[in-house]
């Protein structure tokens, strides 16, 4: 995982911190990803997108506030973004390792694994923090 101090805002869609608006913005990220011509990704990219959202969603997102998502083209594939509303001083995510009995704990090691390692967490215009991932094109 990347940190870094850099200032950053990207256009970016605000869903409802719930899960029915992490369904909404996957299904958004597979609509975008079929008009740039990238549809082999809605699988990978639709499940990390899921798991940024949720981690948002379960440990940063203040009451009432919404989640921001970005989706940016680039070379390689697509990175996403997760505008959450803690500021990366009080809740940076981190990867840990899940006790094999356990029922959660194991959402970043899936998007580290799915990402080949390019995600992280940045500091944002504004309250909170954007956690990032970058999904390759599978010919990349």
């Amino acid at each position: 995982m990347a940190t870094t101090t850099d200032t950053y805002l990207p256009a970016q869609v605000l869903w409802p911190a719930t899960p029915r608006g992490v369904h909404q913005a996957r299904h958004s990220l597979e609509r975008q990803l079929a008009r740039w011509d990238l549809s082999d990704l809605a699988d990978v990219a639709g499940l990390v997108l899921t798991e940024l959202m949720t981690n948002a969603l379960q440990h940063a997102t203040a009451p009432g506030r919404k989640t921001g998502v970005s989706i940016l083209r680039t070379p390689a594939g697509v990175r996403l973004e997760v505008h959450d509303s803690t500021p990366l001083t009080e809740a940076a995510p981190t990867l840990t390792t899940a006790p094999p009995d356990a029922e959660r704990g194991r959402g970043l090691t899936l998007v580290d694994t799915l990402t080949a390692h390019q995600w992280g967490v940045t500091d944002r215009e504004g309250p909170g923090k954007i956690t990032w991932a970058i999904c390759p094109h599978p010919a990349a």
